[in-house]
């Protein structure tokens, strides 16, 4: 059993990141200027890294892991990366969940909104996936989501997220969770070119990669393993909206 995980992971690896190669060199040679940023050093920069992470983390994932594991991380990247491209073509600049859901109280249905919402029920649904228990399934959403938007907070700088989640999945891999390869394969292809400032994740990326990590903590934990990573990323998110706040 432990030989047949690690040799899915091992495809999963291989086919996220042979598919995330050949989508972003694809997609860097029809550029378009919707995909086009200046990041914080003032540098050009494209955002191709991000649908290109997402597609290859799709099929990595279903190469590796139990039908109902594969099923959730599908769901979750999918969604992931829906809300993070809508966000990152049409947001706006308001930071943190206040501004988000003070705007949606209002009235208005912000990029932010779209993606809370969005992901949160894509987390709910992939905890359906995952857990028996009503408990067990609410944790794992807040996981799933948790570790979305985790790995979204910290790609403010070069290679950063790409590097959190080479840390973040190695723990599932060690676990016999094989679905964690897909992201990490993912993931690797892009990142010189993320530390190189050639390109970057953007929201797209981002929350792809991370609602795949959360499906792997998710699936290789019980209950007070899944409550802790859960604490764990809500304490994040809680320090994400107090720094949204203060800048």
């Amino acid at each position: 059993m432990i030989e047949q995980g690690a040799r899915a992971a091992v495809v999963g690896s291989g086919v996220a990141a042979a598919t995330a190669r050949a989508v972003y060199a694809g997609l860097r040679r029809r550029r378009r200027p919707a995909w086009e940023r200046v990041n914080h050093a003032g540098r050009p920069v494209d955002l191709y890294a991000g649908p290109a992470v997402a597609a290859g983390t799709v099929l990595g994932a279903l190469c590796a892991g139990p039908p109902r594991q594969r099923g959730a991380a599908v769901l979750a990247v999918l969604a992931g990366a829906a809300c993070g491209a809508y966000d990152d073509l049409r947001g706006d600049h308001r930071r943190g969940f206040r501004a988000h859901l003070g705007a949606l109280r209002r009235g208005e249905v912000t990029s932010g909104a779209v993606k809370l919402l969005g992901i949160g029920a894509a987390g709910l649904a992939a905890g359906a996936l995952l857990k028996e228990r009503p408990v067990d399934r609410l944790l794992a959403a807040v996981v799933v989501a948790g570790a979305a938007h985790t790995v979204n907070l910290v790609d403010v700088r070069p290679g950063r997220a790409g590097l959190a989640v080479q840390v973040l999945g190695a723990p599932g891999l060690a676990r016999g969770v094989p679905v964690a390869a897909a992201p990490m394969g993912a993931a690797a292809v892009v990142l010189g070119d993320d530390l190189a400032e050639r390109t970057m994740l953007g929201d797209t990326g981002a929350h792809a990669l991370g609602a795949a990590l959360g499906v792997a903590v998710a699936a290789g934990n019980g209950r007070l393993g899944t409550a802790l990573h859960a604490a764990a990323f809500v304490a994040a998110a809680v320090a994400g909206e107090r720094g949204a706040g203060s800048g």
